[in-house]
């Protein structure tokens, strides 16, 4: 046990100390809070520009359609032909050229509409400009059929359908979507923390073997203890390096857009939302009612229950995936040979996210989610995906999530077992790059 402890001590202070791991410290910080501010100050530069459009409206069907709003500006020109219109158009540099002719029904009009641009035009554009227009054609035709006006505004209002629970609650849509993202948020992280330190003890294991250095340690203490102790220590030096990350790209993030003048609504901002999905939307947002319906959804969730799973299928992975890297690392000499070995390590993780997403979104409760919850190499995954959507009658059965955590230690035990004996024997192997087949025959020796 005491050798155990020397070999984490030491696992952690050699990656915490090192160079690399320090500037990465620093700099990673500073490079995510500046590319994302980056990002915001072009987007919003993008979208102070308005893009102005010339109006040839020989019609007299759309005339208070087009009015100057905070994304596309319209400038009319009248008494003028096409021809003029369009080299005017082009020498002033405008966005493009609407074009609206004249005809005996609106009908007619709205097929011979055209949109003439230097370039094919954004689907944003050309997404707010038929809207526009579809919504006064719906109008002028509903009028013609004798419909009045306030109908005709009836009907153009959007239409939401209530849903509420069996008891009675009032329930709101995404809010699934909403909590499957939440836990997907820490299966992210899972997966990321996976791959980035367990590819650490993996390049670790190689470092020391191909220096030699291996057959003096190997002659104090044992593989198994080796291996353990580089993943624990391992992990441990990442845990500190994401703690520092989090504190203080947080802190920096909250100092630079304050700065800039930047509130956090931007970062998600529907500058390509079409207006009249925005007008909904400002309008649920706008509701008391909504708000605390989606609050009162997001208080529902078991968040002790998921950040204690979290914890669980933290560690639980990360050392089934390490072991895994700490094996591969043994059986190599060099880090050009681990590629036949990597695919089938991060398949299971990429699967999960997928398939977690299509599935758990759709369906948490369904045959697919369900399954992949309990397979042990997705599990941490895709039942943290589960999670927020509850936890016994009404969401994730209890046996479902212990059987999940049993199948994951079961799992973790024989896979340390195994990748054990490849250390074992692989740490001493130089020159030659392994086979499957030997790698199976490795596993057999006692």
């Amino acid at each position: 046990m005491d050798k155990l402890k020397l070999i984490i001590k030491r696992e952690y202070l050699a990656k915490v100390r090192n160079r690399s791991f320090i500037v990465m410290t620093i700099l990673s910080p500073l490079l995510i809070v500046g590319m994302i501010a980056v990002v915001v100050f072009l987007t919003r530069m993008n979208n102070d520009q308005k893009k102005v459009i010339g109006l040839l409206d020989e019609s007299i069907y759309f005339g208070n359609q087009f009015i100057t709003g905070p994304e596309l500006s319209f400038v009319d020109l009248e008494g003028i032909t096409l021809e003029e219109a369009r080299d005017s158009v082009a020498a002033m540099g405008y966005y493009g050229l609407l074009h609206i002719p004249n005809d005996t029904s609106i009908e007619a009009v709205s097929e011979g509409i055209q949109f003439y641009s230097r370039n094919s035009p954004s689907m944003a554009v050309t997404g707010m400009l038929e809207s526009r227009i579809g919504k006064r054609l719906r109008e002028e035709k509903l009028q013609e059929l004798g419909v009045s006006q306030k109908v005709v505004q009836e009907l153009a209002s959007n239409y939401e359908i209530r849903t509420s629970t069996f008891s009675g609650e009032r329930s709101v849509k995404g809010i699934n979507e909403l909590k499957a993202a939440i836990g997907g948020g820490f299966g992210y992280l899972i997966m990321m923390f996976i791959i980035i330190y367990g590819a650490f003890v993996m390049r670790s294991v190689i470092e020391e073997k191909t220096s030699r250095i291996i057959e003096v340690i190997i002659s104090s203490v044992k593989p198994f203890q080796l291996m353990l102790g580089k993943i624990i220590g391992t992990s441990l030096a990442g845990i500190t390096q994401f703690v520092i990350w989090i504190i203080s790209a947080s802190v920096l993030g909250v100092v630079v857009f304050s700065l800039m003048g930047i509130h956090w609504t931007e970062l998600n901002s529907g500058t390509n939302i079409p207006p009249e999905t925005m007008e909904t939307i400002n309008e649920a947002a706008a509701s008391n009612e909504i708000v605390e319906i989606y609050l009162a959804e997001l208080l529902k969730i078991p968040w002790i229950t998921l950040f204690v799973s979290f914890i669980i299928y933290f560690v639980l992975g990360y050392l089934i995936y390490s072991s895994i890297y700490a094996a591969i690392g043994a059986a190599v000499d060099n880090e050009t040979d681990t590629q036949q070995f990597m695919f089938p390590v991060i398949m299971p993780l990429m699967l999960a996210i997928y398939v977690g997403f299509f599935s758990v979104f759709d369906n948490p409760h369904g045959p697919i989610a369900v399954g992949f919850s309990l397979f042990p190499l997705t599990s941490p995954i895709v039942m943290l995906m589960r999670l927020p959507a509850g936890v016994g009658a009404d969401g994730v059965p209890w046996w479902q999530l212990i059987t999940s955590v049993i199948l994951l230690m079961l799992t973790f035990i024989g896979i340390v077992w195994l990748a054990a004996k490849i250390y074992r024997v692989g740490i001493l192997m130089y020159g030659k790059k392994p086979t499957y087949r030997e790698l199976y025959k490795w596993l057999k020796y006692n």
